[in-house]
């Protein structure tokens, strides 16, 4: 099996991607703690449930960088 690694430009995208979803999640996480409204705040948890996954994705893209290799 041949393994497929990233471009540089590639990785850097996918480590900018990474980054900003990481921000996402802290910002839902922490207005969670200040939110009144329960409706908002279970918006909120789907959101930060959903960035987990996402991120985990991520970081299986971001493993096959060259930079890492």
């Amino acid at each position: 099996m041949v393994k497929e690694n990233l471009a540089l430009h590639e990785t850097m995208e996918t480590h900018e991607i990474l980054n900003f979803k990481t921000v996402c999640l802290l910002r839902s996480k922490l207005m969670q703690g200040i939110c009144f409204d329960n409706e908002l705040k279970a918006l909120m948890e789907k959101d930060v449930q959903q960035s987990i996954k996402d991120i985990n994705e991520i970081v299986s893209f971001y493993k096959n960088s060259q930079l890492l290799q």
